[in-house]
């Protein structure tokens, strides 16, 4: 077996990653019935999610990376000042960030989520990757503005429920509907197994 495939992650276990921190915050909330544990929670998963990134993968991707050091920062903030808006604020920066990054790449001619997801988009070419980046540099804009409005108007509570299921499903709903979009700029599934293509992590917002 080719040691560079098993390196590779499916499209399950890069989303576990992503997911499994900001589902054991949601978790740790419910029970712990308070911000300040749960973003205890939130921090300790995160590294645990870039360890086993680095165990398993050998490597830990860029946005990994940007978020985990963003919720260990905005953790300790948080439970430091015993204020909630600190942790509220990440998933604005961390998308702020992102759409920053990309639409520079984009003003330059170099679509960058090229350079990180160039093996899972495989024989897709330089106009796909530039749609590819504008649209997500525009849904990540788009993600900014919205976290902000809903941390002013939601309860802590409800922010958090709206984050974990209701971003995370419209994040995967606007995945897959870049797909006919991929499909037609040469992007083809290489595992006929797994009809399920990888996505840009937008979760971990």
């Amino acid at each position: 077996m080719d040691a560079n495939a098993v390196k590779k992650p499916g499209p399950g276990f890069s989303f576990l990653l992503d997911f499994g921190p900001l589902l054991a915050f949601f978790i740790a909330f419910k029970v712990a019935n308070g911000p300040f544990i749960a973003t205890g929670v939130f921090m300790v998963a995160i590294v645990i999610a870039v360890i086993v990134s680095l165990l398993k993968l050998g490597r830990v991707s860029p946005m990994l990376w940007i978020s985990a050091v963003l919720v260990v920062g905005a953790g300790a903030i948080t439970i430091w000042l015993r204020d909630p808006r600190y942790i509220q604020m990440k998933p604005t920066i961390i998308y702020a960030a992102f759409s920053i990054l990309l639409f520079g790449g984009l003003l330059a001619g170099k679509p960058l989520l090229k350079h990180v997801f160039h093996l899972a988009f495989e024989g897709l070419t330089d106009t796909g990757w530039m749609k590819l980046s504008l649209n997500w540099a525009l849904f990540f804009g788009a993600m900014a503005v919205l976290n902000e409005v809903l941390r002013h108007w939601l309860s802590f509570d409800t922010w958090l429920s709206v984050k974990v299921w209701g971003i995370t499903i419209l994040s995967l709903l606007f995945a897959f509907a870049n797909i006919p979009m991929l499909l037609r700029h040469g992007f083809t599934v290489p595992d006929a197994k797994d009809d399920t293509p990888p996505i840009p992590p937008a979760s971990q917002g």
